[in-house]
């Protein structure tokens, strides 16, 4: 290992344990800190709002997606990057102030393997070793990134298990969630997020698993979404659904679940192939569990199957696996269920996407 590369690791793990959950507990001045509110009426733009939003709490670049490998069976993949401002006191000079945390994960599941396979990695944005530029979509991590290159989004994330080389394609303009962008995720107006989504991109590159080196391609999905109060202080997690349907319509629903189980608020936005637009009220959106499974990890269980209603609109979600469970709490400090999924209605498939079930472990906090 060359001195620069040893120089890199080390600040890497000094940053590690720096930016640990454990050190997200606010400081003596973080009163003092203060987040941009997330308000109804502010239109988002582009390319400009596709960096980064460093005034607010929370943000994240989330892309799924499925792959087709040449003589082999489909895979589901996962690459998220995260930027949250913590609570500190940000008049400190020092380079080594937390003032900004990356967050990376990345995740392959292959039915072959049978389970999820995950990593995850976490620093400080200094010294160039993590950040999150503003304008155009520029995260990374290490020799971990997400890259807006023209009209074109290219990750490499090098995980422990695996290394993933995607480049995505739009075929389609971005779709704004709620109302023009704005989400509302509960009752109180401060419980929303700026949020838009890339649905059916297209997706080619490498998978690389030990000696193996795998061509790769298919249909993926990128959420970008920023806030500083995504959960209303009743909430405890959330399940959320993005699927590419057959024939180039778009659906996401998500409810927010309160501390029983039940639904708290919930939202949905279909649109169609030939570009109208539909988004839906709490009372018109369900998720109905069907199967469950147990983790034997940490024993946590989710509901892995769901008959999910949004307006007139009824489908089934099968999983592509069982296990598809991530263990972030190196980072995030969160155990949730992150999982590609099939879209049925009437026993035949009208799309596939991703399902993802936080709080299950324990209550969800953002």
């Amino acid at each position: 290992m060359s001195g620069f590369v040893a120089r890199r690791r080390a600040l890497a793990l000094l940053s590690i344990a720096v930016a640990a959950p454990a050190s997200f507990a606010r400081a003596a001045s973080s009163r003092d800190t203060r987040y941009a509110p997330v308000v109804p009426g502010y239109r988002i733009r582009f390319p400009d709002d596709e960096g980064s939003h460093p005034q607010f709490r929370t943000e994240w670049w989330y892309v799924t997606g499925w792959l087709e490998r040449p003589g082999g069976a489909a895979m589901g993949f996962q690459v998220t990057f995260f930027r949250v401002r913590p609570e500190i006191d940000e008049s400190n000079p020092s380079a080594f102030a937390a003032k900004q945390i990356v967050i990376a994960h990345a995740a392959l599941s292959d039915a072959a393997r049978g389970r999820l396979v995950h990593d995850q990695r976490v620093a400080r944005a200094a010294f160039g070793l993590a950040g999150a530029e503003t304008g155009r979509t520029r995260v990374w991590l290490d020799d971990w990134s997400l890259v807006q290159d023209g009209g074109d989004y290219r990750t490499h994330a090098s995980a422990r298990d695996f290394t993933l080389d995607l480049v995505f394609t739009p075929t389609q303009p971005p779709l704004l969630q709620g109302d023009a962008g704005f989400s509302r995720k509960g009752a109180r107006p401060e419980s929303a997020s700026y949020y838009y989504s890339l649905p059916h991109l297209e997706a080619v590159g490498e998978i690389r698993q030990g000696a193996s080196r795998i061509a790769a391609a298919g249909s993926a999905w990128l959420d970008h979404e920023w806030s500083s109060s995504y959960m209303d202080e009743q909430a405890s997690g959330w399940d959320w659904m993005g699927i590419n349907l057959d024939g180039g319509g778009a659906l996401m629903a998500f409810r927010m679940r309160d501390k029983t189980g039940g639904k708290l608020w919930a939202g949905a936005t279909l649109r169609t192939a030939d570009g109208k637009r539909t988004t839906y009220r709490p009372a018109e959106v369900e998720f109905t569990p069907l199967r469950t499974w147990r983790s034997p990890r940490t024993g946590a269980s989710y509901a892995i199957a769901w008959r999910v209603r949004v307006g007139s609109l009824e489908l089934t979600l099968e999983p592509l696996m069982d296990d598809q469970e991530s263990d972030s709490r190196a980072s995030t400090g969160a155990v949730y269920w992150e999982g590609a999924v099939t879209a049925m209605r009437e026993g035949k498939s009208m799309g596939r996407g991703y399902l993802e079930l936080t709080g299950y472990y324990r209550p969800m906090k953002v």
